[in-house]
């Protein structure tokens, strides 16, 4: 054998194990599963806040507006009937200070009996009150899905509910839904 010969050999051989190495790299890479197990799906809910206005009608008293602040009518009423009152009861000049006296008490009487009734006097009417209150509810916010590919678990979030594989796309889990064949 000469020389050669002895080193076409080794470059043949030696382009041999490059080729079969490069055959066994692409035989892995073809021999892939195209898709990973999904393992486990859970929905993911979140707390979604609404702002919603309530109202309801309430009764509201409050005191009638007064049309004799002062209290004049009462005073003057009062001031009336305990003079006359008090003419009655004296005599002489004992009448007169009699009916002065029941004057001034009278008219101090009609002030009073005015004021209590002024305070007691009430209007009530319906008021409107509305306020805003937050309505709390659950919406879907996606899905947990573990999955097995390559021997190996992993798991990631996804938007739609995945069936019972996930595609894979350059050795990557792909995380669009896939179309469905039938509609």
């Amino acid at each position: 054998m000469d020389k050669s010969m002895i080193k076409g050999m080794a470059v043949g051989g030696l382009a041999m194990v490059v080729l079969g190495a490069g055959a066994v790299s692409g035989y892995r890479t073809l021999a892939q599963p195209p898709q990973a197990d999904v393992v486990a799906v859970k929905e993911v809910m979140k707390t979604v806040s609404t702002p919603q206005v309530r109202c309801e009608n309430v009764q509201v008293s409050q005191q009638a507006p007064v049309k004799d602040p002062n209290r004049v009518a009462g005073t003057v009423v009062g001031g009336v009937a305990g003079g006359l009152l008090g003419s009655t009861i004296g005599r002489g000049d004992g009448n007169t200070l009699a009916t002065v006296a029941g004057a001034v008490a009278g008219g101090y009487a009609g002030n009073q009996v005015q004021k209590n009734m002024q305070q007691k006097d009430v209007v009530t009417r319906t008021e409107q009150r509305c306020k805003t209150v937050q309505l709390k509810s659950q919406q879907l916010a996606g899905y947990d899905v573990r999955y097995r590919f390559n021997g190996q678990e992993a798991t990631v979030r996804t938007n739609f509910k995945p069936g019972d594989t996930l595609p894979v796309k350059d050795g990557q889990v792909v995380l669009t839904p896939v179309p469905d064949a039938r509609s």
